[in-house]
């Protein structure tokens, strides 16, 4: 078994202050591995890496058309968004036009990361709610599906229909069965896979053409709604969202929690998966920042590869105090 490799370093004057290894694989639209580092076998949760599987089942089931959802509400669907308002107000609507509210969401409230939409509810004497929790969008999807189907609202619940579709969709594009789940931050199950499979099921999303079978048409509708509106999949000044702008649009990126990313490459047919062992997130930034770089579609000198990888550190007078680089023998 192959150990996890020595990814991202910070260094704090002439010592190196920090080191983070990961795992990390890169595959072709057949799902084989074209490069890896660590142990493609590592078993990991994608946690909301993989949002974009968990909503195949909502275009696939006709739920996504039947509703007239657009290129908006899939980008929410795959979306970890910071509860701005151009996330909040979308996802009211949508629901409004379910006949639902936020009562019937199953993912909890949570505290918006946009600072704008903080400071307002901390000005209004307002609590967060669920609306706010950064997986309402995917959330949305999940109650549009069970709108669909006249399924129970209990849509969390691993032995609930829409759970059933999410695993079987999971483990068809990861090419794996599943060894378990563990409960996600918003409650759903979040199924576990490798890094491979991980990897896999992205260059399965790369390779996907919308001209064939009604999953590779749903799944190039996904990876297209995220490319189209980056500042929904997550907002502005967050990683996943200006590394789709830098990229020109020409790939998707996702993060997940505790150190997973993803990256969708449709024109050079590529998917690619990371795990940051640590979880850190500045790491899993600078590795996925770096894996870009490495394959072409982010320029090294561009300012937003400069902000997360090979850059200065610096401190809160703006002094320079190290740098943060890739470590030697990654990319």
């Amino acid at each position: 078994m192959a150990h996890p490799i020595e990814m991202i370093e910070t260094w704090r004057g002439p010592f190196r202050e920090n080191l983070h290894r990961g795992h990390a694989v890169i595959c072709d639209a057949s799902g084989a591995i074209v490069e890896a580092w660590g142990d493609p076998d590592a078993v990991i949760y994608p946690r909301s890496s993989c949002k974009m599987v968990q909503a195949l089942p909502l275009i696939e089931s006709g739920a996504a058309d039947a509703f007239g959802l657009g290129t908006e509400h899939l980008a929410l669907a795959c979306a970890s968004h910071r509860g701005a308002a151009i996330h909040t107000e979308r996802v009211k609507r949508w629901l409004s036009a379910l006949g639902l509210g936020e009562g019937d969401l199953r993912c909890g409230p949570q505290e918006p990361d946009d600072i704008e939409a903080r400071n307002g509810l901390i000005r209004a004497y307002s609590e967060p709610c669920q609306i706010h929790n950064n997986c309402s969008g995917k959330h949305s999807g999940f109650l549009t599906w069970c709108k669909h189907h006249g399924a129970g609202p209990e849509y969390v619940d691993v032995s609930h229909p829409l759970q059933i579709a999410v695993r079987a969709a999971f483990e068809e594009v990861t090419g794996q069965v599943s060894p378990g789940y563990g409960i996600d931050g918003c409650s759903a199950p979040n199924f576990a896979t490798t890094v491979h499979g991980l990897a896999r099921a992205m260059s399965y999303f790369a390779g996907a053409s919308d001209g064939t079978s009604a999953r590779d048409k749903a799944a190039v509708r996904l990876h297209e709604a995220m490319r189209l509106h980056p500042e929904l999949v997550s907002g502005d000044g967050a990683a996943a969202t200006e590394l789709m702008r830098a990229t020109g649009g020409g790939v998707a990126v996702k993060s997940g929690a505790d150190g997973v990313y993803i990256a969708i490459l449709p024109e050079k047919k590529l998917g690619v998966a990371l795990k940051i062992v640590d979880g850190s997130d500045r790491a899993k930034a600078a590795a996925m920042s770096a894996l870009l770089i490495h394959l072409g579609v982010l320029p090294s000198e561009d300012p937003v590869a400069r902000r997360f990888v090979n850059t200065a550190e610096r401190n809160r007078r703006g002094l320079e105090t190290g740098t943060m680089k890739t470590a030697a023998g990654f990319v």
